[in-house]
Parts: structure tokens; sequence; C-alpha cells
């Protein structure tokens, strides 16, 4: 039998460029975003890396660290270590934001203390006015460092060349920055006596364990053994995530931060955009006047293509009655089939106006500024601030709302935003909001100025905001 091929894993955190990356290393078509969730599954695709011929390259989602207390973060964990049947990589290509050198560097600095072989894809080299130099990372790092711009396809050929290095060369050795205590030593070592024989015997998996594993955790098929092992070793109280934590940021900071000092994000107008986006006064205010346009067009902009779609049908309806012979069958016809479905219809130019407003924020950033903007209020219902997308789009329809809970990371978190989203009030729900308003109050006006039945529409949905 053939050998197989050589497997490219790429990772990194979230918005880093991971998945432009592998558009650009694959030829594929994977969504991109700038805001963190956009991966919550692996990908694959293949590519071709000179005399390896060619390689398998897989896109896992997007993690912070190889601490997983989620299933979603599992997937990450799995792909690069090979656990629970998953292959393990011969190569991982790290995507570290060259804007914020420091915080990559860690997920780095872990995947070296499995032995895991690492090339680091520096991104975002393009928007600073001087980036750090890949040879003095590389010598520091100990692995291979090439810039990137993924969009403009610049770096890729060398990127590709360093990947095929790697594979070609042997493993390395586990790296340690940090040197751990002997108390957290004990502890590593009485863990990994407790690992079944498909786990890698390291001490780095073993730290990751005791890091992870806890009475909250959200992790699948964890041996009962390790468990009963872990839950003994944190009982001495020590704070096995400080230490560890501390000692890689220590070593990062005493190496690597100095190196990139003079080098700033290239984009002050962006920085002067935030200060007012993300402020927690100003913010807010943009964020009502956004919405406040956002809904104001789904009713103006939406209500003659609600009624090309509503004279379409009435006329294919009447159509089909005058060719089909009265009877059951007429009735199904036009009542049932072309009735039934032009009443669902009838709301797709909201849903789809408001889908593509919620494209346009996506794509300028605002989307990831709102989610940080909304997080306190959000953290007030004991939910996350990503939640607040998914009961944005529950305005338009509460499904597409709730597959979209899918990029929270919590279980608890996407089952909690699951409930709350039929609460906001869809776009289903106006044909009924309508009818009463119009049939409890007469059309006049509040102050000479808002209209009577247009503000209740308003009032009706800050109700289901209230209540949500």
């Amino acid at each position: 039998m053939s050998e197989p091929r050589a497997l490219v894993a790429l990772a990194g955190k979230p918005n880093t460029g991971k998945s432009t990356l592998f558009n650009a290393l694959t030829d594929s078509r994977a969504r991109v975003g700038n805001y963190p969730g956009v991966t919550v599954e692996s990908r694959y695709a293949s590519t071709k890396l000179g005399d390896l011929g060619t390689v398998d390259v897989v896109d896992i989602p997007g993690t912070y660290s190889l601490g997983a207390h989620t299933a979603d973060e599992q997937i990450a964990v799995e792909a690069l270590l090979g656990l629970r049947g998953s292959r393990r990589p011969d190569v991982a290509v790290i995507c570290v934001d060259a804007t914020k050198l420091s915080r990559g560097l860690y997920l780095v600095l872990q995947a070296q203390e499995m032995g895991v072989p690492v090339v680091i894809a520096l991104t975002m080299v393009d928007e600073l006015s001087a980036a750090p130099k890949p040879r003095v990372l590389s010598k520091l790092l100990s692995c291979p460092v090439v810039p990137v711009a993924a969009p403009k396809n610049e770096g890729i050929a060398e990127l590709k060349q360093a990947i095929a290095e790697v594979v070609s060369s042997e493993p390395p050795a586990p790296i340690w920055r940090w040197k751990p205590s002997p108390r957290l030593q004990s502890n590593i070592l009485k863990v990994r006596r407790s690992f079944p024989e498909s786990w890698p015997p390291l001490d780095a998996m073993a730290l990751w364990a005791l890091m992870s594993i806890d009475d909250d955790d959200e992790l699948l098929d964890i041996p009962p053994l390790v468990r009963n092992t872990i839950n003994q070793a944190s009982a001495d109280g020590s704070a096995v995530d400080d230490e560890a934590v501390c000692g890689r940021y220590r070593w990062i900071d005493e190496n690597i931060t100095g190196l990139h000092g003079d080098a700033r994000p290239n984009r002050p107008w962006t920085q002067r955009v935030d200060r007012i986006l993300i402020n927690r006064f100003t913010g807010f205010a943009v964020f009502l006047a956004i919405m406040f346009v956002v809904f104001q067009s789904l009713f103006a902009w939406a209500d003659p293509a609600i009624a090309l779609v509503e004279t379409v049908f009435a006329a294919l309806g009447d159509r089909a009655g005058a060719a089909l012979p009265p009877g059951i069958f007429n009735d199904f016809v036009t009542n049932g089939v072309i009735a039934g479905v032009g009443s669902v219809v009838v709301f797709l130019p909201q849903i789809l106006l408001l889908f593509f407003f919620i494209g346009i924020m996506e794509a300028s950033g605002y989307m990831a500024r709102v989610a940080y903007l909304m997080d306190r209020i959000m953290k007030s219902m004991n939910l996350h601030g990503r939640a607040f997308v998914p009961m944005l789009s529950g305005f338009a329809c509460a499904v597409p709302a709730i597959l979209a809970t899918r990029t929270l990371e919590r279980r608890r978190d996407r089952l909690l935003t699951m409930m709350v989203v039929p609460l906001m009030t869809c776009s289903a729900r106006l044909p009924v909001y309508t009818l009463i308003i119009a049939a409890l109050f007469p059309a006049g006006s509040v102050l000479g100025i808002f209209p009577v039945q247009g503000l209740l529409m308003v009032l009706m949905y800050l109700f289901s905001v209230v209540v949500a």
C-alpha cells in the first residue's frame, strides 16, 4: 500500500486570516469573516508542495490556546494532537497576527511543548508600518517564520516551501520555554501515569489535562481514571493555570515583546473610529441609530417587493383557478399550494433585506465591535457577547438565528440563546402586529410628530427585547 499523504493543519486564534490562508493555499472558497466563530468545524482540501506532491490541508476552528473546556475547542485540540482517532498532522501552520504578536505566540509555545512541528505564518504584516524580522523570530522560536498577505497572494510560495522542508525533516523534540514547580511536576507525572495507550505519554499532554478537565468541562471520551486522578491532583489547591500561563507569557515578554516595539498597526483611522464605536456611551448611541435606519429601511424598502410577491401569487392563483375545473383539486392547487407558498415567500423580501444589512455589518467589521460592546449587557443575562449576533438575526427569522448559535463556545450558552431567540419579534409576526394595531388604534400622531401606529410598532419590538 502507498504511504498516506502528508497532513498540514492550519491553526491559530480566531480572526487571524486562517481561513483566507486556507483558500490561498488550496484554491478553495471557504467562508471568511473578520469576527470570531466563522470556522466551527474542520475543513479539508489538498494542495501540491513541490517534491512532496499532493498533501492534505485541514483548516481547524480558531482557538486561543490548547486549553479546551468545550466540545468545539476539543475539535481543534484533537486535530493538532491526533486524539480520538484523528490523524496527527505532519506540520502545524500556526497563523500569528503580526499586529498582536505576543498574544499569538502563546499557542505556538503550547504546540512546541507537545512536540508538534510548527511553521509560523505571520499574517497582517501589510497593516504594520514596520513588521517584525522573520529571521530573528525564527531563531528565537526554533521554527520557520514566513510573512504572508493571503488576500494579495503574497508569501504563499515561500510558505509552501517552508512546509515542505519541515515535513521532510525529523519531528522535533518537545520544547519547554519555562520550568514547572516541583508540586506541578509531581502532579504532571501522576496524571501521565493514568493515560490510556491511545494518548501520547507527554508531560505537556498531562499539563493540558490538568488545565482543561474539571467538573464544568464539556469534553468527550475522557477516561474516568484520568478524571479521578486530576480531581485528586487538584485537591491541593495549586493554581495550575496561573503557573503555566504566567510561565509562558513571562518568556514571551522577556524575549519577544521588544522585537516589535517600533511596529504599530498602520491604521490610525480605524483606531479613531473605534474610539466612537466601542465607547460605552457613543457606541450605544451609534448602535441605536444604525438599528433605527435598518428597521426603518425594512419597512419602507420591503413594501414594494412584498406587494409584488402578493400580486404575482394572486395572479398565479387566479390563472390556475380559471384553468382547472371546479372541485377539490382546484382548491388544493389555488388555496393550498399557491396561496400557502405565497404566504411564506411574502416574508422573503424583509428577511433578505435584513441579512443584507447584517452582511454589510459583518464585512465592515461593525458586527465584531457590536459583540464587544454588548458583552457587558449579555453577561447580565449570563450570556456571551457573541450571543448578540444570533439574537439580532432573530428579528428576521428564528430558524437561521438558532443555526447561528453554533458559533458560541459552550453548550450551555448555545441552549440559553436558542431559548431566548424565539422571544425576539421575527418578520412573521409583523402581519399580526399590523392587524392588531390597525384594528385597535386609529391613525394619528403623538405631539404632532410621531405617528401613533408606527410608534406602537417600535414599542412592540422593544417589548420583545425587554421580555427576552
